[in-house]
């Protein structure tokens, strides 16, 4: 899909393609410069597998807000990914720009699915891969 032009509006369908994150994940393509041409967020459909884990990053200058439409997840978050948080459907998660985290699904039977929107409208450019701690074991 092309950008829209400034003073249009454009869709996004459901199921149309998915897109490769740095962080491990697959996220269904949405609302992105490469996609809409928007100029201050981005937005994406994540379905975190069972049992799945992303990759420890941050967002540099960017930041992070999520909503758990279903399932269950954890977060490593912070200096060293020392802090931990369960989110479960209906939750909503703030993440602050350039803070380390690490979400993966507490099931392993059950996909969480969730909404993820961020400050960055390239979706991927803020990306940055961290070291993974030893003390993190999920």
């Amino acid at each position: 899909m092309k950008p829209a032009p400034s003073s249009g509006c454009a869709v996004i369908h459901a199921g149309v393609a998915t897109h490769a994150g740095k962080q491990g994940f697959n996220y269904f393509t949405g609302i992105a410069t490469e996609t809409v041409g928007s100029q201050h967020l981005c937005m994406h459909l994540l379905n975190i597998p069972p049992g799945g884990r992303a990759q420890p990053h941050r967002h540099n200058q960017h930041e992070t807000a999520i909503y758990v439409l279903s399932g269950e997840a954890g977060m490593w978050y912070g200096d060293d990914l020392r802090e931990h948080v369960i989110t479960k459907a209906g939750d909503f998660v703030y993440i602050p720009a350039g803070v380390p985290h690490l979400p993966y699904n507490r099931s392993q039977t059950d996909p969480c699915l969730a909404v993820v929107a961020r400050t960055d409208p390239n979706e991927q450019e803020s990306v940055e891969l961290v070291p993974l701690p030893d003390h993190v074991t999920s």
